[in-house]
């Protein structure tokens, strides 16, 4: 019952199997007959059985559809056959009709195959042609760049090789020859680098050979550096390297090379300061670089900034403001530094139109400016020495008003009393007070030339010019004075010319003040206007040669007493003063009458000088050490000699003493020598001491020193002195005297 149950089952099942595989595609039937495996036991049996009857209904109905078709088949088979004779009939009627087709076609085979040669042969040259005119273009273009390569067009063409890249060689990019091209433009743009590179270097080096041509032209303010200069190498090249985009190195490469040329520009020649070509070429060629600078910063974009020039031009100015404080020291001649001075204003000024910064320029002119008025002192003593050299030291003679004018157009001299002299007459100063007086003015028109063009205020110019004529009065002048007044060939009737000379030079500052303010317009009443200091620096010059007149004057006397031959044992004066010293009284009287001309104290104080130093030379000659006996003749001999300067005294060789004040330089003499010719040495030795005394003068010492050479003198020569009583009084006497003037001098010196 089971069996038959599960039999009921499974019979569907196979046939919806077989339902399956009758009705799906025969890669899906492995699944269904895998499933009749799976199931049941005996299922495969069943199955098979099931399989089987299936197979034989399907039999059955083929067969049924044989019978039923059976009869049209065989009727079909017989029409065939009749057919088949009628067929062999048409095959050869075909097979000949082909024959003679065949035949006669031939020829048009022939000339339909040349015609479709002929259309392929068009069809490829059409082929051809296409393809040409597409790469005629890139040909046109590529020899447009070998010609801008020749005549070199780099510019062109790099941009022709731009196109070639972007636009044209992508067309033809699958033939080999514009592989070659390709592969040629990389080494056309080295080409190009190298080519432009080297137009840039020549450039470089032709702007280095003649930047001192640009900067002169520049400076001149004629033509523009672009009418002197071909920029297009510069230009080039920065086009060049822009569009090969290597701009950066481009603009490295040129400020370093121009930063090596303007290291070399601003090396200066060896002997730079010994003309001014030497400053001229410096100053040009750097004109003509910073000029070029200029405009190569406004005509191109970023290959130099501003700032890049400005850090060049401080670089460069502080190395021109080093070279030409340096170079500058070493000029001695104004008129170079004055061409220096110009040239620094016009190289400043040219710079300064193209916007460079250049007060430090006129700042270190200032400092030239101490170093010109340093040469032009120099020259200037040299000036002044030859006109002292030339002088004669005479009053200047004037014999006609013509004479009279020539000197007054030369130096300011105003005297009306001198005036109303009728000619022939004689100025009191000698021909160096006017040419002094020239040279001076002309020194303040030298150093105002060096002020021209400083853009400075009429008020600065005018102190510069008195400070610098102060310096000029002060230390040229004055030591070139001090130097003419020392010099010993310089006697005493020059000296009291110099000293004349020297008072009209001072009267005539004032006049040298105005001729400044009138250059200058600025008045003297300024509270800050510079005072000439002409007084000091000729009173200066009046008090040395004052004093080299009492000196020499003190000299020519010892040179007198040196011709001294006194007999100091005579017996007896010779009756008259000696010969040296009426000699040297009468060459004192006519050296005083010189002295007329100076100022009254001036000539006092010589002559009392004189007296004096006459007086202490008589007295020195007396004790002198290596004079050890004098005699009472000599004693008599020398008062009379004393007694001709006393009388010279009393003349009054220099007016303007009062009383006997010169006699008084005498003094210590006469006393002395009064003491020993009245022998009077009781009322000396009692009055000693006393302020009434009459030997008052006389020096215990002194007196003792000359006594005892008399003392001496008496032994010698009185060898028979003892046998007479008045003699031996007399030396008794002289002995005593000793003794007390001893103890007198002994009591002095303990005293003391």
């Amino acid at each position: 019952m089971a069996e038959n149950s599960e039999g009921l089952g499974t019979v569907p099942e196979h046939e919806r199997i077989l339902q399956e595989i009758e009705s799906t595609d025969t890669a899906c039937v492995g699944p269904t007959l895998r499933s009749v495996y799976d199931d049941q036991p005996n299922a495969h049996k069943k199955f098979m059985e099931k399989l089987d009857a299936c197979i034989r209904n399907h039999d059955k109905e083929i067969e049924k559809m044989c019978n039923f078709h059976h009869q049209g088949f065989v009727d079909a088979i017989t029409e065939l056959l009749k057919v088949r004779t009628d067929a062999e009939k048409l095959k050869v009627q075909v097979t000949d009709t082909n024959r003679r087709f065949q035949d006669a076609g031939k020829e048009v085979i022939i000339q339909t195959e040349d015609i479709i040669r002929c259309r392929i042969q068009q069809r490829n040259i059409t082929t051809v042609v296409e393809k040409l005119q597409l790469c005629l273009p890139v040909l046109e273009m590529y020899s447009k760049l070998k010609e801008q390569m020749t005549a070199k067009r780099y510019y062109s063409a790099l941009k022709t090789m731009e196109q070639l890249e972007n636009v044209y060689f992508p067309r033809v990019s699958q033939y080999r020859f514009c592989q070659l091209m390709i592969e040629n433009l990389p080494k056309l743009r080295e080409d190009i680098k190298e080519i432009s590179m080297s137009d840039l270097k020549d450039f470089l080096e032709s702007i280095r050979k003649h930047s001192d041509k640009i900067g002169e032209t520049a400076m001149k303010q004629i033509l523009t550096v672009q009418d002197l200069v071909d920029f297009s190498p510069v230009y080039r090249c920065l086009h060049i390297y822009s569009v090969l985009g290597d701009e950066e190195t481009f603009e490295n490469y040129y400020r370093k090379q121009r930063k090596k040329q303007a290291r070399l520009v601003l090396q200066p020649q060896s002997n730079m300061h010994e003309t001014v070509d030497g400053y001229r070429r410096y100053f040009t060629q750097i004109v003509g670089f910073f000029v070029v600078e200029d405009h190569i910063l406004h005509v191109t974009q970023g290959l130099v900034t501003r700032a890049y020039t400005d850090e060049l031009w401080n670089m460069a100015l502080s190395k021109i403001i080093a070279v030409l404080r340096a170079h500058s020291s070493y000029c001695t001649d104004p008129d170079l530094v004055l061409e220096l001075k110009n040239l620094i204003v016009i190289f400043a000024d040219t710079l300064q139109g193209y916007g460079f910064p250049v007060n430090r320029l006129f700042d270190l002119l200032f400092e030239i400016r101490d170093q010109y008025n340093e040469t032009l002192l120099k020259k200037w003593a040299g000036v002044f020495r030859d006109i002292f050299e030339e002088d004669n030291y005479s009053p200047i003679p004037i014999v006609n008003e013509e004479e009279y004018k020539a000197v007054i157009s030369k130096f300011p001299f105003q005297d009306p009393d001198f005036e109303k002299q009728s000619f022939p007459k004689k100025f009191p100063m000698s021909q160096s007070v006017p040419h002094i007086y020239i040279q001076v003015k002309e020194f303040i028109y030298a150093s105002l030339k060096f002020s021209e063009s400083l853009h400075r205020s009429s008020t600065e110019i005018d102190d510069m010019l008195r400070k610098s004529t102060n310096l000029l009065l002060t230390r040229t002048l004055s030591s070139c004075l001090l130097n003419l007044i020392r010099k010993p060939h310089i006697g005493l009737t020059e000296l009291v010319q110099i000293i004349i000379n020297t008072t009209h030079l001072e009267q005539a500052c004032k006049y040298l003040e105005d001729f400044i303010t009138n250059i200058t317009n600025i008045s003297q009443e300024t509270v800050h206007t510079t005072r000439l200091y002409g007084l000091s620096t000729f009173k200066d010059a009046r008090h040395a040669a004052e004093g080299e007149i009492y000196t020499k004057l003190n000299q020519k006397i010892d040179e007198f007493v040196q011709l001294a031959d006194y007999d100091w044992t005579m017996s007896e004066p010779d009756g008259r003063a000696s010969g040296y010293l009426m000699d040297l009284i009468n060459f004192l009287r006519s050296i005083f009458q010189v002295f007329t001309h100076l100022p009254g104290k001036v000539a006092q104080t010589a002559c009392m000088s004189a007296c004096q130093h006459l007086s202490t030379s008589l007295m020195q000659m007396l004790l002198d050490s290596e004079l050890k006996q004098i005699s009472m003749g000599a004693v008599q001999q020398f008062n009379l000699d004393v007694i001709q300067c006393e009388l010279f005294a009393s003349s009054e060789p220099v007016p303007g003493f009062q009383g006997d004040t010169l006699q008084l330089a005498f003094i210590d003499l006469r006393q002395l020598l009064d003491l020993f010719m009245v022998w009077d040495w009781s009322t000396y030795l009692a009055d000693y001491g006393q302020p009434a005394s009459k030997y008052l003068r006389v020096n215990p010492n002194t007196a003792l020193t000359l006594l005892e050479k008399m003392k001496d003198t008496s032994k010698k020569n009185n060898i028979f002195a003892q046998f007479r009583k008045n003699d031996r009084d007399k030396q008794k006497l002289i002995e005593t005297v000793v003794k007390q003037l001893r103890s007198l001098v002994n009591g002095m010196s303990q005293h003391t």
